[in-house]
């Protein structure tokens, strides 16, 4: 198996998905290695369902702003460019929505225009530049506020009890009239957040109120609507809960949950996914939700850094699919109803300027070259620079990740986060040469590659 194609995006020399010959990274300095990228082609781990990004009101308001061809330019280059094949959206709104609201009139009738008015062509204009295949995710932020403790969208509260069967048919209405609209329903979470209390529109679910709605209401509406086969996520929270909140739902389940969404927000925590996937290793492993916040850093690069960082350990520790916050947002980093801006990778102006941030290609080192069905590879560095660490990871040093696909390709990502050259060799025939008394070290005539400071790079093997 060789080297077929090399991608490169770098900080230090401007590259953005550069594509290279192998000779351009060989390095024949004879300089001391930095580490040995070990690559076990019969490890196949968990499948990967995708990656993508959310589609949101506010980044459907903000392309609502920008001519065709440029809002045309911008889905192309994530759903054909950047290989999207999952987007996650809202029922109701959110806290990246123009205000409160939800899909039911003043008479509580269902009652979807708000949701037609921004969303629903973006969701529509997304699965077509997809070619009619990307999979949905739907997520509530909170149901409607007469339903709820607090009478109130925002600031946390519970369902009313009462209102289970309401809100779960409300549920499978919304999931019906977007599939009446072309779309391809994929996977559905109860709750966005289940232990937040947000200024924004928030809802609070215990583990045991969870596995009760989604067995006696959920589950019986969507079976009801032929949405039987779509994936119901819990806790869709922190990763910090991840173990925790998954365990104690699937106690008294009755089979119908389909796995965990999680977020990045807690810190690293990837432990907590580690042990999901081994302890529960048919369960759907999905990251949902990454942002980062405090607004907008355009043309930053360590907000790149920290989405490598995060999909590199999420795709090592056992997760199924990788999805980005907000695709797009304004210069200020919302619009958002309460203030709380993030960042996006792309970004647009008033006067409509398109900026993709570095983030944007970091995120296409993943999501271009790593396909649907892919199986993770066990991968490890041996590193002379720092004690080794495990799950392919060299704190501060290099970060690598590889999977196979479908057709036979190895894909590999490695990542240098230092200001130095790392220099490392690839043995992707490790568990023959292992039993051979294999050492990459000894093996003189291996090639040597360069990955430059602050860079990325994918290596396809074919």
């Amino acid at each position: 198996m060789k080297i077929n194609r090399i991608y490169e995006t770098s900080k230090e020399n401007g590259n953005r998905m550069a594509l290279l010959k192998e000779e351009e990274r060989m390095d024949h300095s004879k300089r001391m290695l930095s580490a040995i990228i070990n690559i076990d082609p019969d490890a196949r781990l968990q499948r990967i369902y995708g990656f993508g990004g959310a589609l949101t009101e506010s980044s459907a308001y903000v392309l609502s702003g920008i001519s065709r061809e440029k809002r045309e330019s911008v889905l192309d280059a994530y759903f054909r460019g950047n290989g999207y094949t999952i987007a996650r959206s809202h029922i109701n709104s959110c806290d990246f929505s123009l205000e409160n609201w939800t899909v039911i009139d003043s008479e509580h009738n269902f009652a979807p225009s708000r949701s037609d008015k921004y969303l629903l062509p973006l969701l529509t204009d997304s699965n077509k530049a997809a070619g009619g295949k990307l999979k949905l995710m739907i997520s509530p932020w909170s149901p409607p506020a007469f339903m709820k403790t607090n009478g109130d969208m925002n600031h946390g509260g519970k369902l009313k009890k009462e209102y289970y069967g309401a809100w779960a048919g409300l549920y499978a209405l919304y999931l019906r009239h977007l599939r009446d609209n072309g779309l391809n329903l994929w996977a559905c979470s109860v709750q966005n957040e289940t232990e937040a209390v947000q200024v924004w529109d928030s809802c609070l679910y215990s583990a045991e109120e969870e596995t009760e709605f989604v067995d006696g209401y959920l589950y019986p509406e969507l079976e009801k609507t032929g949405f039987e086969d779509i994936k119901i996520l819990v806790w869709d929270h922190n990763r910090d809960g991840l173990y925790r909140r998954l365990s104690a739902s699937l106690k008294n389940s009755k089979g119908h949950i389909a796995g965990a969404a999680y977020h990045w927000y807690s810190g690293p925590d990837y432990d907590n996914v580690r042990r999901c996937r081994k302890e529960f290793p048919d369960m759907d492993l999905i990251f949902s939700e990454g942002s980062i916040e405090g607004g907008p850093r355009k043309n930053q690069y360590f907000p790149a850094e920290r989405y490598g960082h995060n999909i590199i350990n999420d795709l090592n520790s056992g997760c199924n699919a990788w999805i980005d916050w907000n695709i797009v947002l304004d210069e200020k980093g919302g619009p958002n109803h309460v203030g709380n801006y993030c960042d996006a990778p792309v970004l647009i102006s008033d006067d409509g300027e398109v900026t993709y941030n570095p983030s944007f290609y970091y995120i296409g080192h993943f999501s271009r070259f790593i396909r649907e069905n892919a199986k993770v590879l066990k991968t490890g560095i041996d590193s002379w620079m720092t004690p080794q660490t495990v799950d392919g990871r060299i704190a501060d040093y290099m970060e690598a990740v590889s999977a196979v696909n479908e057709d036979g390709s190895v894909v590999l990502i490695v990542m240098n986060r230092t200001e130095a050259d790392m220099l490392f060799k690839i043995n992707i025939s490790n568990v023959r040469e292992k039993a051979e008394g294999y050492s990459a070290v000894q093996k003189k005539e291996d090639k040597a590659y360069l990955c430059p400071p602050r860079a990325i790079q994918t290596y396809i093997f074919e």
